[in-house]
C-alpha cells in the first residue's frame, strides 16, 4: 500500500509539472527572450533592498544593487536568472536564489489592411485574430487569410507565415497584406 502511494504521488507530481511545461509551451512564452523595453522584477530571497523592479533600458540590461549592470536582452527568464545569481555570488553573496518574473512585455505592432493599424500592449495568449480585433478589424481590402509576422528569434528578423490562431508575441510585428481582385 506504501509503494502504490509513493507511486501516485510521483505519477502526480510529475503530471502537474508536464501541464505546467505544456501551459508555458502552448502560450509561446517557455522561449520567450528578454528585450528592450520589458519590465521586470527581480527577487533575491532574504534580501529585500536587493530586489525591485527594473525596464531593460535601451542597452538591453538592467542595473541592480551591488552588481550594476546586467545584460539581459536575448535571455530566457531561466538565463537571466542563472547570470544574476551568478553576479551575485562573485564577491557578494554566498548563495544568492534570485526569481524573475516579466511585469510588463514590450508591446505587439499590427499593420497593413487593417482599421487601427499601430502598437498595442501584449497580454498572454494573444492571437493574430486578437490582435486584428484590437486594431479595429481587417479593411475590406484585407488578405484575411495570409497574415505574416516579423519575429527576431536569436537575433535574427524571421518572417513567419501565420493564420488566425498563430500566437503573437511581445515585440512581433503582424502584418496584413492588400488582396488582389
Amino acid at each position: 500500500m506504501k509503494y502504490t502511494k509513493l507511486v501516485l504521488t510521483v505519477f502526480v507530481a510529475l503530471g502537474a509539472l508536464f501541464v505546467e511545461s505544456s501551459y508555458a509551451t502552448e502560450k509561446g512564452l517557455d522561449g520567450y527572450q528578454l528585450s528592450v523595453g520589458d519590465k521586470v522584477r527581480v527577487t533575491v530571497f532574504d534580501e529585500a533592498d536587493l530586489s525591485g523592479e527594473f525596464e531593460v533600458d535601451d542597452l538591453g540590461n538592467v542595473s541592480l544593487s551591488l552588481v550594476g549592470n546586467v545584460q539581459l536582452a536575448g535571455k530566457t527568464l531561466l538565463q537571466a536568472e542563472k547570470l544574476i545569481e551568478q553576479k551575485f555570488k562573485d564577491g557578494y553573496l554566498i548563495a544568492p536564489r534570485i526569481t524573475l518574473d516579466v511585469l510588463d512585455f514590450q508591446p505587439f505592432y499590427i499593420l497593413g489592411e487593417v482599421n487601427k493599424p499601430g502598437g498595442y500592449p501584449y497580454t498572454n495568449g494573444l492571437t493574430v485574430l486578437n490582435a486584428v480585433a484590437l486594431a479595429g478589424g481587417y479593411t475590406y481590402r484585407a488578405k484575411e487569410e495570409k497574415p505574416v509576422i516579423l519575429r527576431i528569434k536569436d537575433g535574427q528578423k524571421v518572417e513567419i507565415k501565420a493564420s488566425e490562431s498563430t500566437l503573437v508575441l511581445p515585440g512581433d510585428v503582424v502584418k496584413v497584406d492588400e488582396r488582389f481582385f
